[in-house]
């Protein structure tokens, strides 16, 4: 889904979606969220650029299921270089190993990733938690909740965009400036109401999100 954000960092990429509204697996849980899982998708991706899949660890992390995205950055810009995820729960161990590769290569706004890019590499891991029904189009807090619309288009179909919890906040963006840029990544091109804010369905949601450079993995599994 293209994104008309003020910089890369908000744009991302959904592949499907069941949405979990008030799901109990993903209410109120404690904190799963580790450094491995991170390192993990490091290891994924490493094993496949140097073809050597076979020494791929186990992972040692619980295999519980998550929405969840995963997201690539390069240089000390942290440039972004691919981020790709689903709503759709998975069990982490394939859900992580499948989706480190698919954002680093199958990011259709750029080109796949290189073995020489590695050692510039940092590398996200954001676990989707606490769905829940927004009562309007207000009701979530700027840098604690991500949300996704869904909407009718000027020709009645429905669609849909989202934004990671970190994203209002980064963009210094309102209530108002945060659900219009939405309207217009989900295709919306007519003037934006607020009598038209008040058809969006709004689904809140939470994150736990841990991000680590390639020198972080490198020390940890060649300490």
């Amino acid at each position: 889904m293209a994104s008309e954000s003020k910089n890369e960092k908000d744009d991302i990429q959904v592949t499907n979606y069941s949405n979990p509204r008030v799901d109990i697996d993903h209410l109120s849980r404690e904190k799963v969220i580790c450094d491995d899982m991170v390192f993990y998708c490091f290891d994924v991706l490493h094993s496949h650029l140097h073809k050597n899949g076979s020494n791929l660890p186990r992972p040692s992390f619980p295999n519980n299921p998550f929405p969840l995205f995963v997201t690539w950055y390069v240089g000390r810009e942290q440039r972004l270089r691919g981020c790709i995820g689903t709503f759709s729960p998975l069990h982490l161990h394939d859900g992580l190993k499948e989706y480190a590769l698919t954002s680093a290569f199958e990011d259709t706004r750029f080109h796949p990733i290189g073995k020489e890019e590695l050692p510039k590499l940092n590398c996200s891991v954001s676990l989707l938690t606490n769905f829940e029904p927004a009562k309007s189009w207000k009701d979530w807090e700027i840098g604690k909740h991500g949300i996704r619309i869904e909407f009718h288009n000027e020709k009645g179909h429905r669609r849909s965009a989202t934004y990671l919890p970190e994203i209002a906040s980064e963009q210094e963006w309102d209530h108002v400036e945060t659900i219009d840029s939405l309207l217009r990544k989900g295709g919306y091109k007519s003037p934006i109401t607020n009598e038209f804010r008040n058809t969006i369905d709004v689904t809140r949601y939470q994150s736990e999100k841990l991000t680590k450079s390639f020198n972080d993995w490198k020390n940890t599994r060649f300490a």
